[in-house]
């Protein structure tokens, strides 16, 4: 049987999904113990480091739960939509599996960059970015509503034809490269992976706040997305982590609704209902 014709079920894509997502996890916490010796090594493994590790899966298990209780309406929007809006039915192959993973990054790639530069978006962002370190931990470091904001620029996937379980699988194929990518372990990689793939090198350059890093990078596994809309950066100086304003703190409350807190105080100091309302859309 050819490659092309092979039919995925749903239930081999809810298995595979729900395997990936253990397995990486599983893997990412080897990794993370391996990180924490190479830091403990040279001396650089400090409390504040394991407390903001620690920060961290405290919002993962926060955005999870909120996840959960949004996951009944984020699944019930795909189907509609592939329902009643699909301009027509793709069938569920490894072939269309592979297009869709592209497209689900290229989708990923703008909702990436609308969560910098919009300012109810940057809200929730704002926690992924707030860790002024860098290591396999950050990567499960996420804001309330880092989930909601996907809805919307995949659904057009749905509008394509693609099953809603293949775009899910796509959404986690994605997310799951980039696990990876937060790590100062790995260095750059052989020049081909690095003009087609995201790498950690590029990464590094996505978490910086050096000038001439900030907004750079915004791809999740092809960085020829940054190329072919000029938001390219490599890295060259030292990456110094974290965002303009930094939170200094490790405190799992504070880390989790920053990015709102500000939010809200930038609104409640706007001069005029116009300046208030523009506050949510403005870059922050």
């Amino acid at each position: 049987m050819e490659l092309a014709s092979v039919i995925l079920t749903e239930m081999q894509l809810w298995y595979w999904q729900e395997n990936l997502d253990y397995w990486i996890f599983v893997a990412a916490m080897f990794f993370l113990l391996f990180e924490g010796i190479r830091y403990a090594v040279k001396r650089k493994l400090k409390f504040n480091m394991v407390a903001d590790g620690f920060a961290n899966f405290c919002t993962l298990a926060a955005s999870t739960w909120i996840n959960i209780l949004l996951g009944t309406f984020y699944v019930v929007s795909f189907y509609f939509v592939y329902e009643y809006v699909a301009l027509w039915y793709i069938p569920s192959t490894i072939w269309s599996l592979a297009l869709c993973i592209l497209l689900a990054d290229f989708a990923y790639y703008w909702e990436h960059r609308f969560s910098h530069r919009v300012g109810f978006a940057w809200g929730t962002h704002s926690v992924h970015h707030s860790s002024p370190y860098f290591n396999i931990s950050v990567a499960y470091r996420f804001g309330p509503l880092d989930g909601v904001i996907a809805l919307f620029f995949h659904l057009p996937l749905a509008i394509l034809g693609f099953n809603p379980f293949v775009i899910f699988l796509s959404q986690a194929i994605v997310l799951v490269y980039q696990t990876y990518l937060h790590t100062e372990t790995i260095g750059k990689l052989p020049k081909p992976i690095e003009m087609i793939f995201n790498t950690p090198s590029h990464h590094r350059v996505h978490h910086g706040r050096n000038p001439q890093y900030i907004d750079k990078n915004y791809a999740g596994m092809f960085i020829v997305w940054d190329k072919l809309f000029k938001t390219f950066a490599e890295e060259q100086e030292q990456v110094d982590y974290g965002i303009t304003r930094p939170i200094n703190s490790v405190n799992p409350l504070i880390v989790f609704f920053h990015g709102y807190t500000r939010l809200f105080t930038r609104m409640r100091e706007a001069k005029g209902i116009k300046n208030t309302f523009a506050t949510l859309f403005s870059p922050p």
